[in-house]
């Protein structure tokens, strides 16, 4: 397995396939629009907006496994998160990030880059740094703010 081998499905049903993402450079986020750690909405959609030119893709992957913090459906998500969080990069439908039905695009990153809690997601905003050839570079912890990764993501969009 691959990053490009893989897919996931937007809000409504359609199918992203990450091989369309060869050649940029994709920050993975599992988001949730009721957390104490959703103001990095503003800030990741600050990246996407100054760098999406450059080969920057942004997946916003919502998750409710942690405390309900997702509870918005995907009919109405991407709706909610433009007028509620400016948010224009692209979200898929929620997802789960641990446990038995782990969406594959989260199995695949995390037996990649361990993370504190070993495999597991630890929480909200928890983010993945793939280069422009799909391989997983960096994960970043839920407190890491967004433009605390810029320079990494500039190393990579250079």
């Amino acid at each position: 397995m691959n990053f490009h081998s893989l897919d996931i499905k937007k809000p409504n049903g359609e199918i992203i396939k990450m091989a369309d993402y060869k050649g940029k450079v994709v920050l993975i986020v599992n988001t949730a629009t009721k957390c104490g750690l959703t103001p990095q909405f503003k800030d990741l959609e600050a990246l996407h907006q100054k760098y999406k030119d450059r080969g920057l893709v942004i997946l916003g992957m919502p998750c409710n496994q942690f405390l309900g913090q997702e509870p918005l459906k995907n009919e109405n998500m991407e709706e909610m998160c433009l007028k509620n969080h400016g948010i224009t990069f692209q979200l898929t439908q929620k997802i789960d990030v641990n446990g038995f039905n782990t969406h594959p695009v989260f199995k695949f990153l995390k037996s990649k880059l361990s993370g504190t809690l070993m495999k597991r997601i630890k929480w909200n905003f928890e983010k993945f740094l793939i280069n422009a050839e799909g391989i997983p570079i960096k994960r970043y912890a839920p407190r890491t703010l967004p433009l605390e990764m810029e320079k990494d993501i500039l190393a990579l969009l250079n």
